[in-house]
């Protein structure tokens, strides 16, 4: 008889509720894997509030050491039974987490003085070495207008701006992340676009007699 190799299964994923309930049974790893998981949405989140890669990425730590700081306290309040016999307790760890990297994001942006130059990693991409200097500083001036026209946006649209497009969160999520009703998560985004639509045009508009 031919002997086949035998394939030991890898053990399966732990959700964000196991891995929460985890760490409040003093598996400190399992924390530092849920922010294994969700460390690239945080990062996207907040890069808008940054003014280059490195405040990026220290806005990301700052976000996840909050969060660290507050889940013994904060995770025992969130969890949640579920309506099935047997079936583990739910915790919304990724909406709260957002929520912490949302709002410090917003501080960060309170705290300094508005700035108008080019995002660093823009001008850090070239995207391939055949292109220019010229190019890469138009790219980076493109961007820097686009991210000029998110901040200008109100508080609420700049958040869901944010959820739903450098995220891609369904509303029903966005939503949840920030507290409101599904339908007022879609109102705002649709403002938000139609307000970026004329802020940039605004921008790039040159100024009436200009040469």
């Amino acid at each position: 008889m031919k002997a086949f190799p035998l394939r030991l299964a890898s053990p399966p994923e732990r959700s964000d509720a196991a891995l929460c309930q985890a760490f409040l049974d003093g598996d400190t790893a399992a924390f530092g894997e849920l922010i294994h998981r969700h460390q690239d949405a945080v990062h996207r989140l907040v890069r808008r509030y940054a003014r280059g890669a490195d405040e990026g990425r220290d806005l990301s730590q700052r976000a996840f050491l909050a969060a660290f700081e507050a889940a013994r306290r904060v995770l025992p309040t969130m969890k949640a039974g579920s309506s099935r016999p047997g079936a583990e307790p739910e915790f919304p760890f990724r909406p709260w987490l957002l929520r912490i990297a949302i709002n410090l994001a917003k501080n960060h942006l309170r705290d300094v003085s508005r700035w108008t130059q080019a995002p660093l990693e823009a001008v850090d991409r070239t995207g391939s070495p055949a292109a220019t200097a010229h190019e890469a500083y138009e790219r980076a001036q493109a961007e820097a207008l686009t991210r000029r026209a998110v901040l200008a946006l109100p508080r609420r649209q700049r958040e869901v701006f944010g959820l739903r497009i450098d995220l891609g969160l369904p509303f029903a999520e966005v939503a949840r992340v920030l507290g409101i009703t599904e339908g007022n998560a879609k109102a705002h985004f649709h403002h938000a676009v139609n307000r970026l639509r004329t802020e940039v045009q605004t921008l790039t508009t040159p100024p009436r007699g200009a040469p």
